[in-house]
């Protein structure tokens, strides 16, 4: 009697070791995937980004002194949905992707100043104050940086509105979380952060003072001519492009940050003297190679599980069985 049972537990065992060996592959496969698609990724493709060379030397006459490099990000378009159209999926994924991304670009970059040009919010132009608080609490915890990097936020057109459906609540509600300020100068070099709102000649006299504090003010209609820039940076259009104003002057568009927008978004790493700059884009991992890898791995999911329940032969044990045919002939 003793016998029998002592062979019926044994019976037992097998399969419950089989089942649990089979639940650790499974729970080792799905493991390895989230962290490689989740947090892996990130650091393999911003790691492969470099800041840019440019030239550290300006000559007076016959005297050669090191000029300072300002090493600063600018990305856009982020547009973190708002409580009307952001389904909560798309809102997990696509912000859950630029927080990754930005922290990563944080940590391997190292960059000194970002700046985030126009479109922070997908709905900030008729979102409740509820709403508004909400975004802005999202947003801060995205985008947190330490304390010796600068942050710097260019509203957009689905921030405030464009010039004709924007009003005095919005703005003053967006500068209240992003500051007002217009002119921003680090180590030589000024920056001038203008909306959309601006370019459509609703902010003609505050151009004409920021002008004025770069001193170099002219006459004429031109934004071009207020501000005299050697190099103008601009969102809105979720893609890259560029032109030359006037023969002269580049105008570069950044790409959106989001998956949202793009499948392939990527940012602008700049290296940038008093005198000089040098410019190049970091690419973020992609969408669809990211979906591509989940994919595979349900697949593979899905044979080992039918391979450990013997519904589907294991192609290791039918290469074996095929080589023994062989060897017996």
């Amino acid at each position: 009697m003793a016998m029998i049972e002592v062979g019926f537990e044994r019976q037992n065992f097998y399969p419950l070791k089989r089942k649990s060996a089979l639940l650790l592959k499974l729970i080792a496969v799905v493991f390895a995937v989230l962290l490689f698609c989740e947090f892996l990724i990130y650091y393999l493709a911003i790691f492969q980004c470099n800041w840019p060379e440019v030239k550290t030397t300006a000559y007076d006459g016959e005297q050669a002194s090191h000029e300072p490099v300002l090493k600063a990000m600018f990305l856009a378009d982020t547009h973190l949905l708002g409580e009307f159209l952001g389904h909560w999926l798309d809102k997990l994924r696509r912000e859950w992707q630029m927080e990754r991304a930005f922290q990563t670009a944080l940590w391997l970059l190292q960059p000194e100043v970002v700046f985030i040009l126009g479109d922070v919010f997908d709905e900030g132009k008729w979102s409740t104050p509820e709403a508004w608080a909400d975004d802005v609490e999202r947003f801060q915890k995205m985008f947190r940086h330490p304390s010796h990097v600068q942050l710097k936020v260019v509203a957009g057109n689905h921030d405030i509105g464009f010039h004709y459906e924007m009003n005095t609540y919005k703005v003053e509600r967006f500068e209240k979380v992003f500051s007002s300020e217009r002119l921003f100068s680090w180590k030589g070099i000024n920056f001038v952060m203008v909306n959309s709102v601006a370019l459509n000649g609703d902010a003609e006299a505050e151009l004409i003072e920021v002008s004025h504090r770069l001193n170099c003010s002219r006459e004429g209609r031109r934004l071009l001519w207020w501000l005299q820039p050697r190099l103008v940076l601009s969102g809105h259009t979720h893609s890259a492009c560029e032109v030359h104003h006037g023969g002269r002057v580049p105008e570069f568009s950044v790409p959106s940050f989001s998956w949202r927008n793009r499948n392939n978004p990527s940012f602008i790493m700049g290296s940038i003297t008093p005198t000089d700059y040098a410019l190049s884009k970091c690419y973020l991992p992609r969408e669809d190679v990211v979906l591509v890898i989940y994919c595979g791995a349900v697949g593979f999911l899905v044979v080992l599980t039918l391979s450990h329940l013997g519904l589907l032969a294991s192609p290791f044990l039918s290469g074996l069985n095929l080589l023994r045919k062989r060897k017996t002939r």
